[in-house]
């Protein structure tokens, strides 16, 4: 329902254009209102919840407003289905993102343009049962552990949002969860984080690459979706401001720079991609931690053109710890590949070692993701901005 609010709101049609003229008229109507509709925001949210314990909460429940879509409108996908890659080269463009887990040598990629359907796959890959999340308001890929406190939990939507982001729901007590952060911000888990999985988003190609038995997630969901096509048409402009989004904008970045942000001990760093597009590769240490931010090669957004194949190219990075075997490696970029200075060796965007004298070897990848500005720090106002060295 965003989705269709969004296309409305931008449409020049001139029907439109008068709707909305009305719509801005009532505006005044509306604020004078709005200190009565935040006293029953509660108990319209506990009318739509009965079973979601609203005694609970960590936030203000003023915050949260709703998306449009009721509860599972926008549906999780809960028996995700995988083919090969020789399968998924029939529909899978080249340079389309996918967000990769890695675990115990094997490797599965989950297409954003799957995900921008439904927001949420629950999964076990290998034993781990995992959640994977994007929420493109945010443009937040972020996949968790289900697991807390030794139970086994599955994620669905809620049709909420709170500054901009996905708010989901756990179906065994339905309380609620903020996905940029992982906490339970209302209901019996208040208070609890899940743990994040790392992953990376890449090109499918080189997924494809570096795991050419790797499993792909199929559009065979059991939703009758059109995947490939953007709902969100030229919504990651970056001079426009976020939807739905009812809090300042920090000044310190645009709102709708993409940033990676990385967090440790505490503390939190974000690395504007624009600094990333002009070096390729940075070294730094951040919080005791010998990183490497890794621009390898660039992705089509999933937030531009009306088909994601047709979209612009943006930058994709990763971030890893760039010690191997207690070694601490230098990074650059060398033509069109990124090599360490120690040895020589050619790496990829995953992480990999892929020739050279330290080939096979893999780098760990640290906790960070990549998002749109606004929404990293509306969550983390107070985290460091990597200006350059």
């Amino acid at each position: 329902m965003y989705v269709a609010i969004w296309e409305f709101w931008h449409s020049k049609s001139w029907s439109y254009r008068f709707i909305r003229i009305l719509v801005l008229a009532t505006l005044g109507w509306w604020v004078i209102s709005w200190s009565g509709m935040l006293v029953k925001a509660e108990i319209r949210w506990e009318s739509e919840w009965p079973k979601t314990d609203f005694s609970q909460t960590a936030v203000d429940l003023n915050e949260i407003m709703s998306g449009g879509p009721p509860k599972d409108g926008i549906p999780a996908i809960d028996d995700p289905k995988f083919v090969s890659s020789e399968d998924a080269d029939g529909w899978l463009d080249a340079r389309e993102p996918v967000i990769v887990i890695q675990y115990q040598g094997h490797a599965r990629a989950y297409p954003l343009q799957i995900l921008i359907y439904h927001e949420i796959v629950n999964d076990t890959f290998r034993g781990l049962p995992i959640s994977v999340t994007f929420c493109p308001l945010c443009n937040a890929s972020i996949v968790f552990d289900r697991r807390v406190n030794g139970k086994l939990l599955d994620f669905g939507t809620t049709g909420k949002l709170r500054k901009s982001d996905l708010v989901m729901y756990d179906r065994q007590t339905e309380s609620w969860w903020q996905q940029f952060i992982g906490a339970c911000i209302v209901g019996e888990y208040m208070g609890t984080k899940l743990k994040e999985v790392p992953s990376q988003i890449v090109a499918y190609e080189d997924f494809k690459k570096a795991y050419p038995s790797g499993e792909i997630l199929s559009k065979e969901t059991g939703y009758r979706r059109s995947y490939g096509r953007n709902p969100y048409r030229g919504y990651d402009r970056i001079g426009d401001q976020p939807f739905l989004f009812t809090d300042p904008v920090d000044k310190r970045l645009p709102a709708m720079e993409r940033v990676l942000g990385v967090i440790r001990k505490g503390r939190s760093r974000i690395y504007p991609y624009s600094e990333l597009k002009e070096r390729g590769v940075i070294n730094d240490e951040f919080a005791g931690l010998p990183l490497v931010i890794i621009h390898d090669r660039s992705v089509l957004s999933v937030l531009d053109a009306g088909t994601i194949a047709s979209s612009r190219l943006i930058p994709a990075a990763n971030g890893f710890d760039r010690r191997i075997d207690d070694r601490v490696l230098n990074f650059e970029l060398s033509g069109d590949n990124v090599i360490d200075r120690e040895t020589g060796t050619q790496w990829n965007g995953l992480g990999q070692a892929v020739a050279g004298p330290l080939k096979g070897k893999h780098l760990i990848g640290i906790d960070a993701g990549a998002h749109f500005a606004f929404a990293w720090l509306a969550f983390r106002p107070d985290s460091e901005i990597y200006k350059g060295k």
